[in-house]
């Protein structure tokens, strides 16, 4: 008995762009390179992208976790720690430079942007309102680039309705990367409605490929019995997409780290699907998952592009004559 003559039919709608961001890429190969031409072990500070499986790789070959400087042990100090994706508090290169710490800040330039703006802000005599969710690393890198009380975070539109500056008329705003760009506009409308005279950055905030992520799933979730994020739980971009699959019309939507992970039962019968993956989710593990559901369904493919994107950062200067091969990122990239 051929069990393939049973496998009910299935449509996977595979968003593009997903997956890996150019800044997420820079910083892993950061982390790739640095193991290559200083050898293990290299320190990272915090998760260098909020993905365990991306993790436990760079894990395997030689990289150490820590979440503060003083872990690094005394005979370690000439060996490089790489600062993470999500940015770091002023406080944290100024801590590695009075260890006497090789650092590598591996900030997306993305993030590094909004650092720039808020700053700018308080230069021009502006009180600085983040808008991002409280605890967040790359929330703690953008407060802690300005003096303690000069930064207010605002997560919701309760929060904007609530908020009172000491004055109303010199305030300017940024916002965290990697929030959904309909959540932020009503709490954007909210404080501008209470502050006319409420200044925006220069720039949008929201990283371009937040918004490509989010484009790309509204256009593909109409219809969808099923929506798969891939991506980590405290991964924020992620959890904004599983939001965005609902929001747009998928009947469920899952964020699921691996394919061992998926409830077959839960899944039950579908006959669309839709899959997408968060800026920090390898590309290999979308592959395992289209694989799982091949498995049990006779699937076919339809690619739901609704952007092309061609964002590359350079690596930190001392890492560039580094040699990266394919083969460097292939445990990601498939």
């Amino acid at each position: 008995m051929n069990m393939h003559m049973n496998r009910p039919p299935l449509t996977i709608r595979l968003c593009g762009p997903r997956g890996f961001c150019a800044g997420v890429d820079r910083a892993i190969q950061i982390v790739v390179l640095a193991l290559k031409r200083y050898g293990a072990p290299v320190y990272v500070r915090h998760e260098i992208v909020h993905n365990r499986y991306v993790v436990e790789g760079l894990e395997a070959k030689g990289a150490i976790f820590v979440e503060e400087l003083d872990e690094i042990p005394a005979e370690h100090r000439q060996q490089p720690v790489v600062f993470s994706a999500h940015g770091v508090p002023k406080s944290v290169p100024e801590d590695a430079t009075s260890r006497n710490l090789f650092y590598l800040d591996a900030t997306c330039p993305l993030v590094s942007k909004v650092h720039k703006q808020a700053m700018r802000h308080q230069r021009l005599g502006r009180h600085v309102i983040l808008i991002g969710h409280a605890g967040h690393p790359e929330v703690i890198g953008t407060m802690g680039q300005l003096p303690e009380g000069s930064v207010s975070l605002v997560e919701t539109v309760e929060d904007a309705a609530a908020y009172t500056p000491a004055d109303a008329d010199n305030l300017g705003y940024v916002t965290q990367t990697t929030l959904s760009v309909d959540d932020t506009a009503g709490v954007i409308a909210k404080l501008m409605e209470r502050f006319p005279n409420l200044t925006a950055p220069s720039a949008d905030s929201i990283c371009y490929a937040t918004t490509n992520r989010q484009e790309a799933v509204k256009a593909a979730a109409p219809g969808c019995d099923l929506f798969i994020v891939v991506g980590a739980p405290n991964s924020s971009n992620s959890k904004r997409l599983v939001e965005v699959a609902l929001r747009a019309g998928a009947t469920r939507s899952l964020l699921v780290q691996r394919a061992s992970e998926i409830d077959w039962d839960d899944v039950g019968e579908i006959g669309t699907l839709g899959i997408s993956a968060g800026a920090s989710a390898p590309e290999v593990i979308v592959d395992e998952i289209i694989e799982a559901f091949r498995h049990r369904f006779d699937a076919k493919v339809e690619l739901a592009i609704t952007a092309e994107e061609n964002e590359h950062f350079l690596v930190n200067r001392e890492l560039r004559d580094v040699e990266l091969t394919r083969a460097d990122m292939a445990w990601v990239n498939g």
